[in-house]
């Protein structure tokens, strides 16, 4: 059974009591929202405030190949991203399944949301199959799975290499 965290338990106390207004915006569609008291930005624009292994990188994209087409694509697509993104964490270009990946994968790593939404909007894009999952303070299982996100069809990952990894260093 799935757990979640309450998302307005970080709020300001003052800010999560104020009732929402179900006023509309000029478009007769959408909600007009409270103004920001501070007047700027929430900080989740320029960095995670919580939960994300910052130390790290916050975000790794695994980039999926299993056909011929598809990896004489990926191979592009790495190289591309290695000349469009130097600042990012970008690994070797798999010719085997590794880990929990079932078939072979390149990976990128974000540590920004700026660099996260940045290459997200690339790969709509560009991508051919890939997945996306964080990197957080719980655990790489979660991660890889519960917490993963999808771009495509998803693969069914070998979550075993997981579990036996965090039977072995709880």
């Amino acid at each position: 059974m799935a757990t979640y965290r309450d998302p307005l338990a970080t709020l300001p106390t003052a800010a999560a009591q104020t009732p929402l207004s179900e006023d509309r915006q000029a478009d007769g569609k959408s909600l007009v929202n409270p103004p920001r008291s501070d007047d700027r930005f929430s900080e989740w624009y320029e960095s995670y405030p919580e939960e994300f292994e910052q130390e790290n990188n916050a975000f790794d994209f695994h980039i999926y190949y299993a056909s011929s087409a598809q990896t004489d694509h990926a191979r592009k697509l790495h190289e591309r991203i290695r000349r469009e993104f130097p600042e990012l964490r970008v690994y070797r270009f798999w010719d085997k399944p590794v880990g929990p990946h079932p078939v072979p994968m390149f990976e990128v790593n974000t540590f920004t949301p700026a660099q996260f939404g940045a290459l997200f909007g690339f790969l709509v894009a560009y991508r051919g199959d890939l997945s996306i999952h964080p990197n957080t303070t719980s655990t790489e299982l979660l991660d890889h799975t519960v917490r993963a996100t999808w771009m495509g069809q998803p693969y069914p990952l070998v979550t075993d290499v997981l579990r036996e990894h965090e039977a072995r260093f709880p």
